[in-house]
């Protein structure tokens, strides 16, 4: 008898599941596995017919393709699932690319006219996600997803990927620089920013030959680089970070701005912290809800991250760095300090919430550059 009603009861238990809104189940997976989509691609509908359900759309990636499955799958809901995986028409030796300027922008859609959503330094590697013509869509190591010109990239098999980190490699770690043609001369082969990777070629003296992901070489003093995997293996330095930052003062705004030659906001305090080996997200909003959070600014610490946006809605719209005594830097208009004192002169707004990043590194968002698989094996 017991095993009678353990069997009704199972019974009872499928046909309540199988009759949840899949919708609403869909909806829920999406809100685990792809909550944002300025970092992952969901564009899912589900289609009645007389046979079954039919779920079709666009994701990213394979694995979300398989999430959808196994998550309806286990409601017990029987479907048939035609979504596309856009990464699934991408050719083998195009599925990743390397940035090979030395700033590359990328745009919100594939047209130069397209708002500028981000922007990437020489050697960033991306993950090709779709090619429309002259462009192609890419996520970056931030995850970020924009597009980018065929013509500032270099495209690499997983196999050249993956040589390419095993490879002799620098970065530039000045503000910015440029590559000569011979030791001291003065014919310039390309720009350098800060956060450039290039590869080794040879030595001479106080130069070092380097070459760009699509083969150009040229010459750089000693100073302006450092070994890449020496670099990599820098601790969190709140010093550096802020010399980074003030580095940068009077430099104007650029929405979409992440490097040294000018920035915005939430690209002002990418700029800092990579300088320092760590990868923040894109914009402000994102990088608010990440790391350790501080109720009162008067407990703040150096470099944590101010958010300041609307009071009533609590939607961020702008992010600085906490320098102490009150004073942050930011860029809004050009890079500046400003105060949260509300009886100092230079008194703007007063944050929404902050973040220490000091001791969350490794946390969701927040990432050493050696620790990211797409720089190092």
């Amino acid at each position: 008898m017991k095993k009678i009603m353990t069997m009704l009861m199972m019974a009872m238990l499928v046909i309540t599941v199988s009759a949840t809104d899949i919708n609403q189940v869909l909806g829920d997976l999406k809100k685990r596995i792809a909550p944002d989509g300025r970092v992952a691609i969901w564009n899912i509908e589900v289609v009645e017919n007389d046979a079954m359900p039919v779920i079709q759309g666009t994701v990213g990636y394979p694995e979300q393709k398989e999430a959808i499955t196994a998550e309806l799958n286990s409601y017990n809901i029987q479907h048939k699932n035609n979504v596309t995986v856009l990464t699934d028409a991408i050719m083998p030796n195009h599925k990743w690319a390397i940035v090979k300027l030395s700033i590359a922008s990328l745009r919100s859609n594939p047209k130069h006219s397209g708002e500028l959503a981000t922007q990437c330094v020489m050697g960033t590697p991306l993950r090709v996600m779709e090619e429309e013509g002259e462009w192609l869509r890419v996520q970056c190591s931030d995850d970020y997803i924009a597009y980018i010109p065929v013509s500032s990239v270099k495209f690499l098999t997983q196999q050249e990927l993956d040589a390419w980190k095993s490879t002799e490699r620098y970065i530039v770690t000045v503000y910015d620089d440029r590559m000569v043609s011979k030791p001291k001369g003065d014919e310039t082969v390309g720009d350098l920013v800060l956060g450039d990777i290039l590869q080794f070629k040879s030595k001479k003296g106080k130069w070092i030959e380097l070459a760009t992901p699509d083969g150009r070489t040229g010459w750089v003093n000693k100073s302006s680089v450092e070994q890449f995997d020496k670099w990599a293996q820098q601790n969190i330095d709140l010093k550096k970070i802020e010399k980074t930052a003030r580095r940068m003062m009077g430099s104007g705004y650029l929405w979409g701005g992440t490097t040294t030659k000018v920035t915005d906001c939430s690209g002002l305090v990418k700029v800092a912290y990579f300088s320092n080996g760590i990868i923040l997200q894109r914009d402000a909003s994102q990088q608010a809800i990440t790391g350790q959070k501080i109720v009162d600014w008067h407990d703040a610490q150096l470099c944590d991250l101010l958010f300041f946006g609307n009071s009533e809605t609590g939607r961020v719209t702008h992010v600085g760095i906490y320098l102490g005594d009150g004073k942050f830097i930011h860029c809004s208009g050009q890079v500046k300090i400003n105060d949260l004192n509300p009886d100092a002169p230079d008194y703007l707004y007063s944050p929404l919430s902050i973040s220490r990043i000091n001791g969350m590194v490794g946390t969701k968002g927040i990432k050493y550059v050696r620790d990211h698989e797409w720089y190092f094996k």
